[in-house]
């Protein structure tokens, strides 16, 4: 190779690396294990996955197509991963819902059977015909579905009517990362022109290092994995316009029994309300004085001291389950922080008096 093809490789090849190793990090060295920390370094790491098989490629095309088959096989998690990200962060979920697993499990088994069944080295037409415009359908339909979840952030970003906190800039950085690299990589595989197949790993060492002094230039980083923070506005709502609004949030928790969604987010219910996520976030937060979670699992909790009083046939666990809680150890942490005690100690409080 040449000087600048060198050049070319080595910053390409230390986009990769440092990528793997950012993963590592929202993996394993935040100090605040937020859902979104987890499903960023997931992203990174499939990307890095993706990136490092067209660099070593495009430099080495004699490399086994075991190699190809990895990195399609990782691009297929792309999307979703990008997607369960962004939608952690605004829906405000930091327990994985079970949907998500089993739609990741249903993603994990159906590339691993085909990658099994019609291995690249064997079937190249298949996978360069076929397999790679699934594939790539696939993440761009995960892409449109992203960039649904973050419309108000993508709005407030192009209209600049409002200004934009660090956190909405931060999400909507890497949604158009995310868009420009399927951008350019789908533009090479139709042989667009002035595309090609290394400028996608160009871009994504573009923007990684644009992550990485972010991260290094912030001496706070926390609120970059929180759109609707504890701290979201210290404006409280107009008192009119907060007992109108707490008057429907009682209706719709309690007579249509809302809390009971084990997957209720906060979009779900600021939609319901005709309001904004943000909105919503600042109003229990500073009209309340709690967070979203918080003011679910009182109602969650309520429910669960009512049926425990009023039937000891139910087991603890089932009647966590019935008032939404996705698991026991979330029901009992929960139930102990609102109420003081466990619920096996409220139970027998119960049958004695």
């Amino acid at each position: 190779m040449d000087t600048s093809k060198e050049l070319l490789f080595f910053f390409s090849a230390l986009g990769v690396f440092n990528g793997i190793i950012l993963s590592i990090y929202f993996f394993f060295f935040t100090k605040k294990k937020y859902l979104t920390n987890y499903f960023l370094g997931a992203l990174l790491f499939a990307l890095s996955i993706r990136i490092g098989k067209s660099v070593f490629v495009y430099f080495h095309p004699t490399l086994p197509r075991l190699y190809l088959q990895i990195g399609l096989t990782a691009c297929f998690f792309i999307g979703p991963c990008l997607y369960y990200f962004l939608k952690s962060a605004v829906a405000q979920i930091n327990i994985m819902p079970k949907s998500w697993k089993g739609t990741l499990l249903f993603w994990a088994i159906l590339i691993v059977s085909v990658g099994i069944v019609y291995p690249y080295e064997y079937y190249p037409l298949l996978w360069n015909q076929i397999f790679i415009w699934i594939i790539y359908f696939q993440w761009f339909a995960y892409i449109v579905f992203s960039g649904f979840a973050i419309r108000e952030i993508l709005a407030k970003i192009v209209n600049r009517k409002h200004k934009t906190t660090p956190a909405e800039m931060w999400f909507g950085t890497i949604f158009l990362g995310n868009f420009l690299l399927f951008f350019f990589y789908f533009l090479a595989i139709v042989r667009g022109p002035a595309a090609t197949y290394i400028s996608g790993a160009i871009v994504f060492s573009f923007i990684l290092y644009l992550i990485i002094s972010i991260l290094l230039h912030r001496k706070k980083t926390d609120d970059l994995f929180l759109l609707n923070g504890p701290k979201t506005s210290g404006k409280k709502i107009d008192s009119v316009e907060a007992k109108i609004l707490s008057a429907k949030l009682e209706k719709i928790m309690i007579e249509k029994e809302w809390y009971k969604n084990s997957n209720l987010s906060l979009l779900d219910l600021s939609q319901e309300l005709n309001i904004s996520s943000h909105q919503l976030s600042q109003f229990l937060n500073s009209n309340l004085n709690k967070n979203f979670t918080s003011f679910v699992n009182e109602f969650r909790i309520n429910e669960a001291c009512k049926i425990i009083t009023s039937n000891d046939k139910l087991t603890l666990e089932s009647i966590g389950y019935d008032v939404g809680f996705n698991s026991k150890s979330t029901f009992f942490a929960a139930f102990k922080k609102h109420t003081g005690t466990t619920p096996l100690n409220y139970q027998l409080q119960a049958l004695q008096a």
